[in-house]
């Protein structure tokens, strides 16, 4: 498990680094968000991915590294390959968004495409790895990936003392994972729910079977939360803070894109469907936490054309 050393460490290393978003409150949901598309990549991804490399070894940095990413870790690891000087290598699905495939390249990430899967990505990104001696850094599955995403739950604890429930979008689970374990850290007694697509129920059915499960196949709008299974790291954590996650929801897509919309016309903030999860589950009823309650607004990096046409909401 992580220690709350580790945790502070991180929150360390990443000071100065990344963006200590700000929690804005919305009167139309009730609700603060943690506002993790203002960060450099516009994503917390930032956190974890800065933190793994950062405690590299650094002739095991040195010579690059590499990853398997929908889109925002592998910007948040040329980010960081960026800020200490090393390759990158980012493995991405064919079918990623076009805005996420540049901010790879925006930060001097290399981009291989291969398959659609998450698997598709890790094979390839372990066969170029071990054929050119790069570090990999997975996207959630890792102790200091987790110890990063921690930092979220530190801030949200420092700066609403009294909060009491935190909603969490998921995909591999780093995010809850290390919200719950940075709430941990400070002793807050909030409650954490995960929010997932209807069409990619990975922790639900993992908590279901006290084990990762293996879905078959997912689909969503919210490209960023449709692994097929949760990260045997995250659920680990997870497990052991079981009495701090209230549970998790489904959302449909129709939802996470109404989300998106009443954002943009609400409260004038460009998110990203996998980032737009959380106040789906909250809109929709999905969810229906104890007050204060704050809502992980997780990314911004979102195809313009979801704008277009803007619907009611």
């Amino acid at each position: 498990m992580l220690t709350a050393a580790e945790v502070w460490a991180a929150a360390e290393g990443l000071r100065g680094v990344v963006v200590r978003t700000p929690l804005r409150y919305v009167p139309a949901l009730d609700a603060w968000l943690k506002l993790e598309n203002l960060q450099p990549v516009g994503a917390f991804k930032i956190r974890g991915a800065y933190n793994a490399v950062r405690r590299l070894p650094f002739a095991v940095r040195k010579r690059g590294v590499i990853t398997y990413s929908s889109g925002n870790h592998g910007q948040a690891l040329a980010f960081a390959g960026q800020a200490f000087g090393v390759r990158t290598v980012v493995v991405m699905p064919e079918t990623a968004p076009a805005i996420k495939v540049e901010g790879v390249k925006k930060w001097g990430g290399e981009v291989v495409f291969a398959g659609r899967t998450s698997e598709d990505r890790q094979r390839k990104a372990e066969e170029i790895a071990a054929d050119e001696g790069l570090a990999i850094v997975p996207p959630f599955d890792h102790w200091d990936i987790v110890a990063g995403q921690a930092t979220v739950g530190l801030e949200i604890a420092e700066e609403l003392p009294d909060v009491r429930a935190v909603v969490a979008p998921v995909g591999g689970g780093g995010l809850i994972s290390g919200v719950v374990q940075g709430l941990a850290v400070v002793g807050s007694t909030a409650m954490v729910w995960g929010v997932e697509p209807v069409g990619a129920p990975k922790l639900k059915r993992s908590l279901e079977a006290g084990a990762p499960a293996r879905l078959e196949r997912t689909a969503s709008i919210a490209d960023g939360l449709i692994t097929l299974t949760v990260g045997a790291i995250p659920f680990a954590v997870l497990q052991a803070h079981r009495d701090r996650v209230g549970g998790v929801v489904l959302v449909d897509d129709d939802s996470i894109r109404d989300a998106v919309h009443f954002l943009h016309r609400c409260c004038d903030l460009t998110v990203e469907p996998s980032g737009a999860a959380t106040t789906a589950a909250l809109r929709s009823g999905a969810v229906d936490p104890p007050r204060p309650v704050v809502l992980i607004v997780s990314g911004g990096n979102v195809d313009p054309a979801l704008f277009e046409n803007e619907g009611s909401g």
